[in-house]
Formats: C-alpha cells, sequence, structure tokens
C-alpha cells in the first residue's frame, strides 16, 4: 500500500511539476520576446482551456456521463464575477482582492447552479443526459442576452426588453446591455493567475479522484448496481462530481471575463461549439486521463498559431494530428504498446512477482 501510495505521489507531483516547468518556459520565451505576441496572447485562453478540459473530464471520465453543458456552467462564473467587478470597481480598489472575491463568487453561483441542474438531470443517463445539459448552456446563453441590468441613486433596474425599459434616471449605468453584454470589466486576468487556478484545479480534481469519495465515484461509473448494492449513496456522490465541475467551470468563466474588456454571451463563447471543443480535449486526451486532457488542450489551442506560417497546408497537418492523437489513445496496438513501455512502475511490480 505504501509504495502504491508512493507511486500515486510520484505520478501527481510530475503533473503539478509539468505546469510549472511549462510555465516558466513560456515565461522565459515571454520576457525575451522570442514569441509573437499573437502566442502570447494565447497564454490564457489555454489555460481556460486546460480548467475547462480537467474539469469535465471529472464528469465524462471519472464519473462516466456525458455532460455538454459545460460552457452554460462557465457562462454562469464569467457573467455573474464580471457583473461583481464592475459594481465593485470604484468601492475595491486593489485589484488582487477584487479578483479573489470575483473568482469566489463566481464559482459559488456556478456551483449552486450545478446542484440545482444537478439534482433532476443526473437521473437521466446517455444520451438523454447530453441533450438535456446541452439544452442548459444554450438557455443560459439566451437568457444572459435578453436580460437588461442599470443602476441609479435608487438601486438596480432589471428589464427583458431593452434599455429604456429600466426607468433608470439621467445619470444612472448600464450594467448588463443584453446582446452587447457587459463592457468595461476590468481586465484583472494574467498568464500567472491562470497557472495557478490550474494548479488548483488539479489539487482539486486529482484529491478528489484519490480519495474516498472518488473511489465510490468510479465505483458507480463501472457498475451502479453493485455500488448500490454495496450501500453507495449514487445521488449523492453523482451530484458531488458534477457540482465540484460545475465550480471549476465557473472558474474558467471568471478568468475569461477578466481577460477581456467586453464580455457578451455569443454562440462561439457559450455556445455549444464551445462546449463540444471541452469535449473533443477530453476525448483526444484520454477519456479519465487528467494529464492527457491537458496536453490535448495546449497542442489543439497553439498548434493553429505555430501552423500559421503553413498556410497552404495548416488544417491538413492540424486534421493529420488529431488523427495520431486518436490512434495513440483508442488503437489497441497503441494501448499495448503504452503499457509495455510507458507503465514503468508497473512493469517493475511484474517483474518482482
Amino acid at each position: 500500500m505504501l509504495k502504491k501510495m508512493n507511486k500515486t505521489t510520484k505520478s501527481n507531483l510530475i503533473t503539478y511539476g509539468i505546469v510549472i516547468v511549462a510555465f516558466a518556459v513560456m515565461q522565459t520565451l515571454i520576457s525575451t520576446g522570442s514569441i509573437s505576441s499573437l502566442l502570447e496572447g494565447l497564454m490564457v485562453p489555454l489555460c481556460i482551456y486546460i480548467i475547462l478540459a480537467v474539469s469535465l473530464n471529472l464528469v465524462v471520465g471519472i464519473l462516466g456521463e456525458l455532460s455538454l453543458g459545460h460552457a452554460g456552467f462557465m457562462c454562469v462564473g464569467a457573467f455573474t464575477s464580471a457583473f461583481f467587478s464592475k459594481c465593485m470597481r470604484d468601492v475595491i480598489t486593489i485589484a488582487p482582492l477584487r479578483f479573489i472575491l470575483a473568482l469566489l463568487i463566481g464559482m459559488a453561483v456556478a456551483a449552486v447552479f450545478g446542484i440545482i441542474i444537478g439534482i433532476p438531470v443526473l437521473r437521466l443517463r446517455g444520451d438523454y443526459l447530453a441533450i438535456v445539459t446541452l439544452a442548459f448552456g444554450e438557455i443560459i446563453k439566451n437568457l444572459v442576452n435578453v436580460l437588461f441590468i442599470g443602476k441609479d441613486s435608487s438601486g438596480f433596474h432589471f428589464s427583458t426588453k431593452d434599455v429604456m425599459d429600466l426607468n433608470m434616471e439621467a445619470d444612472g449605468t448600464v450594467l448588463v446591455n443584453g446582446p452587447q453584454g457587459i463592457t468595461g470589466t476590468p481586465k484583472d486576468s494574467t498568464f500567472l493567475i491562470g497557472v495557478i487556478l490550474i494548479l488548483i484545479t488539479l489539487f482539486i480534481v486529482i484529491n478528489m479522484v484519490n480519495s474516498r469519495d472518488g473511489r465510490a465515484i468510479m465505483a458507480i461509473r463501472d457498475n451502479r448496481i453493485a455500488a448500490e448494492s454495496v450501500g453507495i449513496n449514487v445521488t449523492k456522490y453523482k451530484l458531488m462530481a458534477f457540482t465540484v465541475s460545475a465550480a471549476l467551470a465557473g472558474a474558467a468563466g471568471v478568468l475569461y471575463a477578466h481577460n477581456l474588456s467586453t464580455l457578451t454571451a455569443n454562440t462561439n463563447n457559450f455556445g455549444y461549439n464551445m462546449s463540444i471543443n471541452i469535449l473533443v480535449f477530453v476525448v483526444l486526451g484520454g477519456i479519465g486521463s487528467i494529464r492527457g486532457s491537458m496536453i490535448a488542450a495546449v497542442i489543439l489551442t497553439l498548434l493553429p498559431e505555430l501552423l500559421r506560417g503553413l498556410s497552404d497546408y495548416r488544417m491538413l497537418i492540424y486534421a493529420i494530428v488529431l488523427i495520431l492523437m486518436m490512434l495513440f489513445n483508442w488503437s489497441p496496438k497503441a494501448i499495448e504498446w503504452r503499457e509495455k513501455y510507458l507503465s514503468f512502475g508497473k512493469k517493475k511490480k511484474e517483474a518482482v512477482k
């Protein structure tokens, strides 16, 4: 048991180390001007995608349920935190403190939505669960697009029609302007903050997976009936995984909202396309593989920019890389090769036996 625990700890430390070393390398390249401004601008979005991929893997890979509503939880966290930051911009002048409070609020509200949606939805399975969670994401996006919020000396005003229907005083301020979203959000997100959030996400997910709760969640994934027969509360643990995943998606939304001066809920940002993209990271990286989700997010985010100079062959190379990643994760021969050459601890244990 001690050897097994040490092996797990070593694997976890390697995962953390990969993130820290990658950050140090990229930060060095940025400070020396060795990479383009476009590639530098992808660092925060890359952190966002990694957080989303790892958090979705908690539901898809560890719990074994197909969810397509991750963009909806991201949207909730983004707009909640952006609304808070804009309202508190002149009240809380210390940017780090304001961002931390916005982060906590965004994660908390996303977690609440995860509980509200999870209680009825997690009774469904397979394609039905995927369809309902996808609908949730679209509903959230459309609700934000018809929401108008303003503030004047008399307080807050709400409307679902237009700005004029807010009936504010002349000195009133529009905080949420329907399809035009929220303008003037403080740009507090940085590459360093993104990496810190990645490490926090990894710490939460890895410790949850290796805990007693994580083993119960994986037991439900492997055999729900057998898990129930030994006294595992299926509803409790499914809701736990779903809520934690939603909260982490909300954290990614907070990072996203504070990386833009104007936040809008359009299809590219919070629509089903975003949910599908996150799922692609999880599938190509290996369902259940936290480290694989990170690697897939990095490759698929940076590759289009790195291949920008090869305009004629850019998409061809991109497609070939996708195919190779899929074969590496799902081909029987590739799986056999990984088990033979990459599972060093397992080989050593078998040799001793």
